[in-house]
């Protein structure tokens, strides 16, 4: 193990650019329940795949907006660990995340990319408007909560995030292309490589023959495509691979 540590840790420092892509699997050792484990009580019986849809939207929005209200005060509550503050002191980093939690943000990560958007960002739902007005997420579940009108068309506000079957934002994607594309090294990290079209991502790096880190406890569609594998979770593993990319003054607490 240690020798993949050092191997891993050895690609990190030495590029110039690395380019880090994260899923859920970052944001574990932060105690930030899966999709499916948002559900409490009221939810038990529901399907998530139930309330990430347009059309689920469209015809019951009330209790589609309280989930996601009540996802976004769980994650509030959350801090980010030692892997999310690790990227954030590490010099020459960019990150693409597929988490809609900005948990990298609050590490003190700048320019990440959202490719499934945030919890904690909101638009209409009909003309695509930010909001900006302030929504109060609640201290305990409930069943139903009415999203406010868009102040522009009347529409009803939505969470800012990428439901199935809608298409990716296109900035963030062409951004993401952009970096897979002239990065000199890819981290990824706890991302099951499943949910396309991001998981596509790491294979235009791929094609490029960079060499690539994986971060996983276990094996996933995205390891076949790496040079080296750490067998590990984020906070145990990225304040070490990247130590050598984190000076002492920028070097996160507890690192």
């Amino acid at each position: 193990m240690e020798n993949l540590f050092d191997r891993a840790r050895s690609i990190l420092t030495d590029a110039a650019c690395v380019e880090v892509f994260t899923g859920a699997g970052m944001s574990a050792d932060s105690g930030i329940a899966t999709y499916r484990d948002a559900q409490t009580g009221i939810w038990e019986n529901v399907d998530p795949v139930a309330m990430a849809s347009i059309s689920a939207w469209r015809s019951d929005p009330e209790p589609m907006f309280a989930w996601y209200l009540w996802r976004a005060q769980l994650v509030q509550q959350a801090e980010p660990n030692a892997g999310h503050r690790a990227i954030a002191a590490a010099h020459g980093v960019t990150v693409t995340t597929q988490n809609i939690d900005n948990l990298h943000e609050r590490a003190g990560s700048e320019g990440v990319v959202h490719l499934h958007g945030s919890l904690f960002s909101f638009r209409c739902a009909d003309c695509e408007t930010p909001y900006d007005g302030d929504i109060a997420l609640p201290a305990t579940p409930v069943e139903s909560i009415t999203p406010p009108e868009c102040p522009v068309c009347g529409g009803l506000v939505r969470p800012g995030v990428v439901w199935f079957g809608e298409v990716l934002p296109n900035d963030e994607w062409t951004e993401a292309e952009r970096r897979m594309s002239t990065a000199d090294a890819l981290l990824i990290v706890g991302t099951s490589g499943v949910v396309y079209p991001a998981a596509g991502l790491p294979q235009l790096a791929h094609a490029r023959g960079i060499p690539i880190v994986e971060v996983t406890p276990q094996p996933t569609d995205l390891s076949p495509l790496a040079t080296v594998v750490v067998t590990a979770t984020a906070a145990q593993a990225l304040p070490r691979i990247l130590a050598g990319r984190i000076t002492s003054d920028s070097a996160p607490a507890g690192a």
